[in-house]
């Protein structure tokens, strides 16, 4: 359970980070995808333990109030499945190949 709420907080960290405070961006990076602990968190910004587990059960809880109000994470998903459909179906369409790469570039944007 664990690692798939990892695994899902970072996806939905890349879809939403600029959503977020600084604040909340650093902590959730730091405790997701760094692997800090709350300990080591609260050291590095000087605040309490407490303080950092806050922050980051209400991020987590904004996370998921954006994915269920925009769907950019599902719907990427979605999105990725068909393409892998109509690429298997079609695997010798050149037009088809060329327009999935252009719209899946559109979806890896930076």
């Amino acid at each position: 359970m664990e690692i798939e709420k990892t695994n899902r907080m970072n996806v939905l960290f890349e879809f939403y980070a600029a959503l977020l405070t600084d604040k909340q961006m650093n902590y959730i990076e730091l405790y997701y995808a760094d692997d800090y602990s709350l300990a080591e968190i609260a050291e590095e910004f000087g605040v309490s333990r407490q303080a950092v587990y806050d922050n980051i059960k209400r991020t987590e809880k904004i996370l998921e109030a954006y994915e269920r109000k925009l769907h950019m994470y599902s719907d990427y998903i979605v999105r990725s499945q068909i393409f892998d459909e109509i690429l298997s179906k079609y695997p010798d369409d050149s037009f088809l190949t060329e327009q999935i790469t252009i719209l899946s570039s559109i979806d890896n944007r930076e």
